[in-house]
């Protein structure tokens, strides 16, 4: 896998790096290597901690101690930036996970834009899957950084050894125990893009007609739901399970015939997904899971602090 890739391939992260001191060549060069790494550095940071914009100020955290670091005593760059930017993740993940436990309902990923090559490119586009998300945060912190450190991009176990100040062996024990976990628990991606994107447009189109049975013939008997209205919007305070249960509770809050729905295809997270907008306001996006040809997972985000990024590429309004 291309380490560099970027999941939200279709939008900036990690903000604007700092501009190099007029004249200074030494401040122009570290720019330089710094933004050739930050696709790399926002996807780990997002990979750790599921939230972009908390990925985003890791990378400024980053970056401001990348400026003050002597190049010349820096003999690999890249790993020298993995290294701080998986510590200041850790510091912060630590926190965040105090503040998610205390969060209104239940938790999801912020959703990321990508583009259509990512979902592709299948391990890359697990790696960022909601569902996986979800996994890893059944992980504790060092397990979390040591799996997508390893799993996802390829790192060896000296070097993540040191980003973490364990020994390899230590991290390769770690490593075993957090990869025995996720597959345990993580769900199988058994369907190509084509598929995926097949059953999408029929839950589209169910959607759109407001057609219970469409809904039904799409959504698989063992469906899991699962919405995140951040205690700020209307959204179920559990996962709904079983395929009536989820196509009545979408019936019920999203085709109403007292509201103007406008249903659009996008991709989240490598997966198919739907932008929502409700009487001409972006409300929610939907990203789905696809096995066998009909839907097993919909992750529904519409807490509106974690769509701020897909506003902006919208446009309609955020409500």
């Amino acid at each position: 896998m291309d380490t560099t890739t970027e999941p939200g391939g279709r939008r900036r992260t990690g903000g604007e790096a700092a501009g190099p001191v007029s004249g200074d060549r030494g401040a122009v060069e570290a720019t330089e290597t710094f933004v050739a790494h930050r696709n790399l550095l926002f996807t780990v940071a997002y990979e750790m901690l599921g939230s972009g914009a908390d990925a985003d100020d890791v990378l400024q955290e980053t970056w401001l101690r990348w400026v003050r670091v002597d190049a010349a005593h820096v003999h690999d760059p890249r790993a020298y930036l993995v290294r701080i930017t998986t510590r200041q993740a850790l510091n912060r993940l630590r926190s965040v996970k105090r503040r998610r436990e205390a969060y209104l309902g239940v938790w999801l990923p912020e959703p990321l834009l990508t583009a259509p090559d990512v979902a592709a490119d299948v391990e890359l586009a697990e790696s960022v899957s909601m569902a996986l998300m979800l996994v890893l945060e059944t992980l504790s912190p060092t397990e979390r950084a040591v799996f997508v450190l390893r799993e996802a991009f390829g790192i060896g176990y000296e070097e993540i050894a040191t980003a973490l100040d364990r020994t390899p062996a230590a991290v390769h024990q770690i490593a075993h125990r957090a990869r025995r976990h996720v597959e345990a628990r993580r769900p199988r991606r058994s369907v190509t893009a084509r598929q995926a994107e097949a059953a999408a447009a029929a839950f589209r189109r169910a959607l759109e007609t407001r057609d219970l049975q469409g809904l039904l013939d799409v959504l698989a008997p063992d469906i899991v739901a699962i919405s995140d209205g951040g205690g700020i919007k209307q959204a179920s305070p559990r996962p709904i399970v079983g395929a009536d249960k989820v196509a009545r509770f979408i019936v019920g809050g999203l085709t109403r015939n007292d509201v103007a729905l406008t249903v659009e295809a996008t991709m989240v997270n490598g997966s198919p997904a739907l932008a929502l907008h409700v009487d001409g306001e972006f409300d929610g996006v939907i990203a789905l899971r696809v096995e066998d040809a009909r839907i097993t997972g919909l992750y529904f985000v519409r807490n509106p602090r974690k769509l701020t990024r897909l506003a902006a590429e919208t446009p309609l309004t955020l409500r």
